[in-house]
């Protein structure tokens, strides 16, 4: 390193100047024009007529004005608009439904279509329309059309009724005379019960609950080569009936899993098996002791002596997903995607009730233990219950926000479930006809819902969880829950003495519970 470097620098002074630089150069002007300096003043003339100084003489010019009352305020305000409209119409929900938008623009007044105009330009003139106008137009448009429709005068705000076939009044009058008498006796059991002091009711509920939480699987049997779709036990309960996607019906014998029988006869997937009311108790083996239905609208007798259906039931031009015998033995309801159930007289061996009522396809149907009533669950994600006696619709279940896979009435008579596709699980009261609890049961779409046979102290319930359920009652808590299926659980049901439950599942396995 140099000398130079290794010297201290001298820290450089700045300089502050106050007040503008022109004011310093007048005050230094005139200093020197004072002192006589001719030279210099004439030197800084000469500079500010070549330009080389700029001294201002006081001129200055009007800045623009940008209020909203000139022309380029309006130009602002026009943009802010635009602005505000492509915010909208960002925000609007228009319908991919080319009609659908096609009626929109009909009742704006705008023309439907234009040259050359496609679907998709369509949608974007109604959204360009709308953001314009507002969201709310169409709504008042519709409010304005249906005001200025003339109304006919003879129109009576009442529910009105198909005319129905002799034998259908008949079968309301047998059903009416056959539930009265076990309606009496259910309510006569009820007042027994209420008698009962409340410490000894304390104590069985303690055991029962005690026997739902040493619930372990006792049996695993593969039941098919695909996925198993429904089971329910016989009224004897040592028998247990399968149905698959194979077109396949299957017994097994109960407790040890044993194929009884195989029923062959459905072309396609099987959605329920069920036992006829008396079936294995009083019913003889070559009367008709099963139902059966299948997605190609097929539905089939069985007796317990062969292979081959007894009968065929024909007449739905839909899917059957699920049936329900009648508890007198004598009617067979049907479940069907027509958006509608069926009535079926065995005796007469016709059918004597089509009723409509859903918007969508209906699923699943129960009869009330007194046989009274019926209740539906449709994928229009309503309930409904019917008075089997008189044909009315008495009871709007509505409350589910996705459609119902599954319904099912407590032996107490007025508590019924309601099993959906929004995980959950609704139990209604029948005597204030409205829901009571809603059970936040599965993490997926519920497939069955079942009460215990015998009281209905506990619930069960099976989901696409792959898990089964059973929940207390009264209270709704959860006391076991039935893990062990490796896929979905598609139907659950508990034997009639009450002992055991039964899961089947798509692993195309099914599985017997028992208390410990």
């Amino acid at each position: 390193m140099s000398d130079d470097e290794d010297a201290p620098r001298t820290a450089k002074r700045t300089r502050i100047y106050y007040g503008s630089l022109e004011g310093q150069e007048r005050q230094r002007m005139g200093r020197e024009a004072g002192g006589g300096t001719k030279g210099g003043s004439a030197a800084i003339k000469a500079g500010i007529k070549a330009g080389n100084i700029n001294i201002s003489s006081g001129e200055f010019l009007e800045i623009e004005d940008r209020s909203a009352s000139g022309p380029s305020g309006e130009r602002q305000s026009d943009v802010l608009v635009e602005f505000e409209r492509r915010r909208r119409a960002r925000h609007l929900a228009i319908s991919t439904d080319d009609s659908e938008v096609k009626g929109c623009l009909r009742r704006l007044g705008e023309p439907i279509t234009l040259f050359g105009e496609g679907p998709a330009d369509r949608r974007e003139r109604l959204r360009a329309v709308l953001s314009v106008v507002g969201g709310d137009a169409l709504s008042k448009s519709k409010k304005d059309a249906e005001s200025s429709r003339p109304r006919p005068q003879d129109e009576r705000q009442e529910t009105w009724y198909h005319e129905g076939p002799a034998s259908l009044k008949e079968a309301r009058l047998w059903m009416a005379k056959f539930s009265l008498p076990r309606a009496v006796k259910r309510l006569d059991e009820a007042r027994i019960q209420k008698e009962v002091s409340e410490s000894a009711r304390t104590i069985r509920q303690q055991e029962l609950h005690k026997n739902l939480q040493n619930l372990n699987n006792f049996c695993s049997q593969i039941g098919d080569d695909r996925p198993i779709s429904y089971c329910q036990f016989s009224p004897d309960s040592k028998m247990l009936a399968t149905g698959s996607w194979s077109g396949l019906c299957k017994l097994w014998s109960v407790p040890d899993s044993q194929l009884v029988r195989t029923l062959r006869g459905h072309n396609t997937s099987v959605g329920a098996v069920v036992f006829r009311p008396g079936s294995t108790l009083s019913l003889e083996k070559s009367d008709v002791n099963l139902a059966s239905c299948s997605t190609d609208g097929v539905v089939k007798l069985w007796n317990l002596q062969s292979d081959e259906p007894v009968a065929d039931i024909e007449g739905h031009m839909s899917r059957v997903s699920r049936l329900a015998w009648h508890p007198s033995g004598r009617f067979l309801g049907t479940a069907c995607y027509d958006n509608s159930w069926r009535l079926w007289d065995l005796e007469l061996r016709e059918e004597i009730l089509h009723q409509e009522g859903h918007s969508k396809g209906v699923h699943d149907l129960h009869f009330h233990p007194d046989g009274s009533l019926a209740l539906t669950g449709g994928l229009d994600a309503f309930g409904r219950l019917w008075d089997l006696r008189t044909g009315r619709c008495i009871m709007f279940l509505e409350g589910h926000l996705k459609e119902i896979y599954s319904v099912c009435f407590s032996p107490n008579g007025w508590h019924a479930a309601t099993g959906s596709g929004d995980h959950t699980c609704k139990v209604w009261d029948l005597r204030t006809r409205k829901c009571i609890y809603t059970i936040a049961a599965h993490q997926n779409l519920l497939s069955s819902v079942r009460f215990q046979p015998t009281d209905g102290h506990f619930l069960l319930t099976g989901a696409y969880d792959n898990t089964a359920k059973a929940w207390s009652h009264p209270g709704w808590s959860p006391m076991k829950t039935l893990a062990g299926h490796e896929g979905k659980v598609m139907g659950v049901d508990i034997s009639p003495d009450g002992g055991l439950i039964a899961t089947c599942s798509y692993d195309r396995t099914f599985k017997l519970w028992l208390s410990e």
